[in-house]
C-alpha cells in the first residue's frame, strides 16, 4: 500500500510542472490580478493546486483517514515565519485588504470540509462582508504549510476567517450559512475528503457567540434528524498557547474559485436542511438586547432562493456577492 501511494506522490509532483499551457497570475494594478496563459516550467500558483489537492488526498490515508486529532506534544514544531505574500494582499472579489479588520467590524472563523467553497459562499453574501480569507484554524503547529496540514500532524482544519460588519450582517446569518453548507454530522471529513483537517468546527470569540453556536447546534441536530452534530466547538483564545487560532493560507488558496483557470471543486456536502426559524432556538429572551442583537438580517426569501443546495452547487455559482434587492 506504502508503495502503491508513494509511486502515486510521484507522479503527482511531476505533473505539477505542466507540459501544455498553465495559468500564472500576472499584476494589472496593486489591487487586483489576471491570469495569463504561459508554456513549461512556468512556478505558476494555479497549475500547483489540482495535484496538490490530490496529494492531500492521498495524504489522508497516510494520516489515517478518520483516525483522531493529533495530540498537541506530537504536533509538528512550524515556525515563527508568518505565511508569505499575505501582508498586503487584495481580496481578489471584494478587493479589501484580507488582514485588515476596520473599526467596529467583527472576526468569525469556522471549518466545514473543503475551504474553497466555504469561502465562497460567505463572500457572496449580499452585505456587510468586508473580506473573507482561507487558512487554518484549531491546531498546534505556528504558521503551518498546506501540506504540512493535509499530513494531519498539525491538528488544524481547513478554514475560512470572515471580516463582517455586524450592522449589516449578523453573526446568525454567518452561523446559518455555516451549519447549511455541510454536512456537521460526518466526523473527521466532508463527502470523499477524510482527515482531521476536513473536520466541522466554529471557534467562538465571546461568550454571545459561543452560546448562539450551541443552541443552533441542538436546533439544527434535531432538524437534519440523522446522526448526532460531530462540530467541533471551542474558544478561539484557547489556541493562544500554540500561535493562535488561526494561519493564513498560501495566496493561491485564496478565493481560488474566483480565479480563471480554477477546478470547480468542492467536497463539502449541504444536506439541503433548513436551520429553524431564529426565534426557536435564540438562547436569549425575546425581549432582550441580545435578542435583537443578533437577530438575522438576511430574511426567508434570501434563504428560499440562495440557501446552500446538495452537491455543494455554490463552486458554480456567479463570483460577484448576491445583489442586495434580488431576493
Amino acid at each position: 500500500m506504502v508503495k502503491v501511494i508513494g509511486f502515486a506522490l510521484s507522479q503527482l509532483l511531476l505533473s505539477s510542472c505542466p507540459t501544455s499551457s498553465a495559468f500564472t497570475p500576472t499584476f494589472r494594478s496593486s489591487n487586483s490580478i489576471a491570469f495569463a496563459s504561459v508554456s513549461r516550467n512556468t512556478n505558476s500558483n494555479s497549475s500547483r493546486i489540482q495535484p496538490l489537492r490530490m496529494i492531500g488526498s492521498l495524504m489522508d490515508m497516510l494520516g489515517g483517514g478518520d483516525a483522531g486529532l493529533i495530540s498537541p506534544d506530537k504536533a509538528l514544531k512550524g515556525r515563527p515565519n508568518k505565511m508569505a505574500n499575505i501582508d498586503g494582499y487584495r481580496h481578489y472579489v471584494l478587493g479589501n485588504k484580507l488582514t485588515e479588520v476596520p473599526e467596529g467590524y467583527k472576526v468569525a472563523y469556522f471549518g466545514n470540509g473543503c475551504f474553497w467553497g466555504s469561502e465562497k459562499g460567505i463572500w457572496r453574501l449580499p452585505k456587510g462582508i468586508h473580506s473573507t480569507a482561507i487558512g487554518y484554524c484549531g491546531g498546534f503547529t505556528p504558521n503551518p504549510t498546506y501540506e504540512e496540514v493535509c499530513s494531519t500532524q498539525t491538528g488544524h482544519t481547513e478554514g475560512v476567517r470572515v471580516v463582517y460588519n455586524p450592522t449589516e450582517v449578523s453573526f446568525v446569518d454567518i452561523l446559518r450559512w455555516f451549519w447549511e453548507a455541510h454536512d456537521p454530522a460526518s466526523g473527521m471529513g466532508q463527502g470523499n475528503d477524510r482527515g482531521s483537517q476536513y473536520r466541522s468546527g466554529f471557534y467562538y470569540t465571546n461568550d454571545e457567540e459561543k452560546q448562539l453556536i450551541e443552541a443552533s447546534k441542538v436546533a439544527y441536530e434535531k432538524a437534519i434528524n440523522t446522526r448526532p452534530i460531530t462540530t467541533e466547538i471551542a474558544s478561539a483564545d484557547a489556541y493562544d498557547k500554540y500561535g493562535g487560532i488561526w494561519f493564513y493560507g498560501e495566496q493561491y488558496h485564496q478565493q481560488y474559485l474566483s480565479k480563471p483557470g480554477s477546478r470547480p471543486y468542492c467536497s463539502a456536502k449541504p444536506q439541503g436542511v433548513s436551520l429553524p426559524e431564529y426565534d426557536q432556538w435564540c438562547p436569549f429572551p425575546k425581549d432582550s438586547e441580545l435578542y435583537k442583537k443578533h437577530k438575522p438580517t438576511l430574511n426567508e426569501n434570501f434563504w428560499s432562493k440562495h440557501a446552500p443546495q446538495k452537491g455543494c452547487s455554490v463552486v458554480n455559482a456567479p463570483n460577484e456577492p448576491i445583489e442586495v434587492g434580488s431576493y
